[in-house]
């Protein structure tokens, strides 16, 4: 048995479909991503004003076998306006989870990213509870930072993350 070929690509008009069913079904995004409706439309308005690519976020297709299987989003943080980083993140359709889809997205999304900017740092976070993310990262590189104790709020709670980082510099599996 062959494996999947994994690939990111920008987001084209035939995934805003796919995409919108994603991000607006609770039981499609799993325990850890549903946070209450949204817009269902603004990912369709973003795509038309600039094809989800933008200077400060950029939103990716994970592609699995040619199809649409999800997207990788990276989004421009810091302190200091001199000194950048992307704080990362990605979402799978239910049917390419648990295959390692999302590790090697994840891995191409911080090849892109450490490839075509100059960032000297990637994060990424998650819920203390999402101990496969947690071991996904950790698999990648990324360090463990600690816990931020009640940084964001889902199912009428208050949840602690986990931040990770990964340097430039760091050394990759």
């Amino acid at each position: 048995m062959s494996e999947e070929t994994v690939i990111l690509r920008p987001i084209v008009e035939a995934d805003l479909g796919a995409l919108g069913e994603l991000v607006n079904d609770p039981q499609a995004l799993g325990e850890f991503q549903w946070y209450g409706w949204r817009d269902p439309q603004r990912h369709r308005r973003r795509w038309a004003a600039s094809g989800l690519l933008e200077d400060e976020q950029v939103m990716l297709a994970v592609v699995v076998d040619g199809a649409f299987g999800g997207f990788v989003a990276a989004n421009r943080s810091g302190v200091r306006p001199s000194a950048p980083y992307w704080s990362l993140g990605v979402q799978l359709v239910p049917g390419a989870r648990g295959r390692g889809i999302g590790t090697r997205a994840q891995r191409l999304l911080v090849d892109y990213l450490f490839a075509h900017s100059p960032v000297m740092r990637l994060e990424a976070d998650t819920e203390a509870g999402n101990l496969v993310e947690q071991r996904v990262l950790e698999k990648l590189g990324f360090t463990r930072e600690g816990v931020q104790r009640a940084v964001t709020f889902r199912g009428g709670e208050w949840r602690d993350v986990v931040r990770y980082s990964l340097l430039r510099t760091d050394p990759r599996p």
